[in-house]
C-alpha cells in the first residue's frame, strides 16, 4: 500500500509541473505592423493571436482609415500617422479605407 500512495504522490507531482510547464510556454502577445502606400495596406502577419496589437502605419501622402467591416475598429489615419488595435476575438476581421473603397485586408486571428 505503501509504494502505492508514492506512485501516486509521484503522479499528481508529475501533474503539477506538467501544467505549470504549459503556463510558462504561453506565447507574450506581440505588435505586427501594417504598411499602407501607394494606395493599398500591405500583408500583415499569417500568425496572429488574441491580445496581439495590429498596427496600420500610413507612409502614402493621402489620408487613409482602417475600418473593420463587422465594427470592431475605424481608425483615421493621416499621412505619416499610426494607430493600433488590441486584437480581442478570434475569427477573419476584413477592413477598408473608407475614403478609398477598393483598398481592403483581411486579417485571421486565432486563440
Amino acid at each position: 500500500m505503501r509504494l502505492t500512495r508514492r506512485a501516486l504522490a509521484a503522479g499528481v507531482l508529475l501533474a503539477a509541473i506538467s501544467l505549470v510547464g504549459c503556463e510558462q510556454q504561453k506565447r507574450a502577445p506581440k505588435t505586427v505592423q501594417i504598411l499602407i502606400d501607394q494606395l493599398a495596406f500591405g500583408k500583415s502577419s499569417d500568425d496572429l493571436h488574441v491580445g496581439d496589437t495590429l498596427q496600420w502605419v500610413n507612409h502614402d501622402m493621402f489620408e487613409h482609415t482602417a475600418t473593420a467591416k463587422d465594427g470592431q475598429f475605424d481608425l483615421d489615419l493621416p499621412p505619416g500617422a499610426s494607430r493600433q488595435v488590441v486584437l480581442r476575438r478570434t475569427g477573419i476581421i476584413q477592413y477598408y479605407c473608407k475614403f478609398h473603397p477598393g483598398m481592403t485586408g483581411q486579417i485571421s486571428v486565432t486563440d
